[in-house]
């Protein structure tokens, strides 16, 4: 019999007043890149997501704060959340559209890769067909002009479509859908949202947190 796991998928935005002790409960946790949701956010951490391309790529590899973080070190997966040949196709469109991101399609997963080798952890880059799959399914929620889809939606549908097994309850916290000004947030509440009515997501917040503690 499989037994079922609770997955957290932590922002780095607020998270409700006691939210750590639930979050640190869960079988699985998910933070992102510098991995600000530690603290109040709990301190348990087993994959980290990281944007491995662009200015943030290189900041996370470029000296040892990032390598040295407590939630990097204890975690045992380093995810790449964007595909390095998805952003090279990217990159003559935004050289006309965006001429100010020249350096975003930069691709830092090498480093990425090398430094989970060099630390015995298990590594993976989310697929271009994610992506995509995304950027599909943004088309139903009247998405502006944007350029890529936030790191957390491409890593909540990649737990959904290859890492959830069945019985899994996949629980977001820290997510406010609010950031960088080419990311589509307003329609990436409402895509969350769509899968949190059908109950492929929940989300964690003051009115659930005592279930969640309860595993209700």
């Amino acid at each position: 019999m499989t037994l079922s796991r609770t997955i957290m998928i932590v922002g780095n935005g607020p998270v409700p007043e006691s939210a750590a002790a639930v979050i640190d409960a869960a079988d699985l946790v998910i933070r992102f890149n510098d991995c600000r949701s530690c603290g109040a956010g709990g301190d348990k951490t087993d994959i980290v997501a990281v944007c491995n391309t662009g200015r943030p790529a290189l900041a996370m590899l470029g000296g040892g704060a990032w390598k040295s973080h407590t939630a990097v070190r204890q975690a045992s997966a380093i995810w790449c959340v964007r595909d390095g040949g998805k952003f090279q196709a990217l990159r003559q469109q935004l050289a006309v559209t965006h001429p100010d991101l020249d350096d975003l399609c930069d691709d830092y997963t090498d480093g990425f890769r090398a430094f989970a080798k060099a630390t015995g952890r298990a590594f993976h880059t989310v697929p271009a067909s994610t992506h995509e799959r995304v950027d599909a399914g943004l088309t139903q929620f009247d998405a502006d002009a944007y350029v890529v889809p936030s790191s957390g939606l491409i890593a909540i549908a990649e737990v959904l479509a290859h890492w959830r097994q069945p019985g899994d309850r996949v629980v977001l916290a820290g997510f406010g859908h609010a950031g960088w000004e080419w990311h589509p947030f307003a329609a990436e509440r409402r895509y969350v949202d769509d899968l949190i009515s059908t109950r492929q997501l929940f989300r964690l917040d003051q009115n659930t947190i005592s279930a969640f503690a309860q595993g209700a």
